[in-house]
């Protein structure tokens, strides 16, 4: 069996995340037991829900136990198996996590799953076609419900959430503004995403000065909003909110660090009987075949152009991560581990 590199937590963040409290080790990987496979991991994914769980604190998932792998998507190659239902070469993703082979137990539901690369290359299995390509899918049908001419928003609009979001947004006719930072992210959502038009936060210094600048893309108000961010952005895009629209809470990536991030007119919610529901994306799998298919279906004609940032090696992992909290990636941010 080989020898296997793995990336622990090795402490825990004081406020902000660094490169010292991750922990680069080398291990012999286990002999397979009947029942389990070995897959070599290609492609290792960085998502910033991982930050969340790197604090001991309350949260919708058990905290990142010190001195153990950390969580994460992978997407690799079945190399050995003792389990009918995998071949060797089988292309699958599953939660490896931050190292470079995983010992899988194949009996365990959702554990590992097949996935066909002819039409759709397997990196966009962690992202448009994955997690956060479903993460996106869910916000906006299931609880923006969006109609034909409506106006929808998103921040984080080029990351792997905001770019599937604003492909299926504009598949149901909306009109779609994304909120991102620097012009060349916002270049590349309307020219190459298919946003309406793109907001670039980082020349606003406010939430009134941000919500202007907002107002003229969306003349129309906006109906459904999707959240990643927070902060100054959820504060400059609630004044615009039509009368009972919705708002898709996935992310408050401005408050990942432990910095509050109040609302600043929470009474707006009531006086535009605003629906605000949070949702965990691993808590709807009944979604993902169905998800997973449309999603499938805009890579492979060419309507969801995703875009990756792509470090290379297990370790350079850490510094990545950190960068990925730091807006820092373009598109989706992975690891390739081959």
């Amino acid at each position: 069996m080989p020898l296997n590199q793995q990336i622990l937590l090795d402490n825990r963040p004081i406020g902000e995340a660094v490169a010292s409290n991750f922990k680069l080790v080398s291990s012999e990987t286990p002999a397979l037991k009947d029942g389990q496979v070995l897959v070599r991991h290609h492609f290792l994914s960085l998502d910033p829900y991982m930050r969340g769980r790197m604090n001991d604190t309350r949260n919708y998932a058990a905290a990142q136990p010190l001195g153990q792998v950390m969580i994460g998507g992978t997407a690799g190659e079945v190399m050995e198996s003792r389990s009918p239902k995998f071949q060797p070469g089988d292309k699958v993703v599953g939660m490896g996590g931050w190292q470079q082979y995983s010992v899988v137990d194949a009996e365990q539901p959702g554990a590992l799953r097949k996935v066909d690369t002819t039409q759709v290359p397997l990196s966009h299995y962690l992202g448009a076609v994955g997690m956060p390509g479903v993460t996106a899918y869910y916000g906006l049908v299931k609880i923006i419900e969006p109609k034909a001419g409506q106006t929808v928003a998103v921040s984080a609009a080029t990351g792997a959430v905001g770019s599937a979001f604003a492909a299926l947004a504009k598949a149901r006719g909306c009109r779609t503004v994304g909120i991102a930072g620097g012009p060349d992210k916002c270049q590349y959502a309307v020219n190459e995403l298919g946003f309406d038009a793109c907001i670039d936060y980082k020349l606003y210094k406010d939430a009134a000065s941000l919500s202007a600048a907002l107002k003229e893309a969306c003349p129309n108000g906006i109906d459904g909003y999707f959240e990643n961010v927070g902060g100054m952005v959820l504060n400059a895009v609630l004044p615009l909110m039509n009368d009972f629209g919705r708002i898709a809470v996935c992310g408050m990536i401005a408050g990942y660090d432990g910095e509050p991030t109040p609302i600043t007119h929470p009474a707006l919610i009531l006086r535009s009987r605003l629906k605000v529901q949070g949702f965990i994306v691993s808590e709807h799998m009944e979604v993902w075949p169905e998800a997973l298919k449309e999603l499938g279906t805009l890579v492979a004609t060419g309507k969801l152009r995703p875009r990756e940032t792509i470090a290379q090696g297990l370790q350079a992992a850490p510094e990545a991560f950190l960068g990925l909290l730091k807006g820092r990636n373009f598109g989706k941010q992975l690891v390739k581990l081959i």
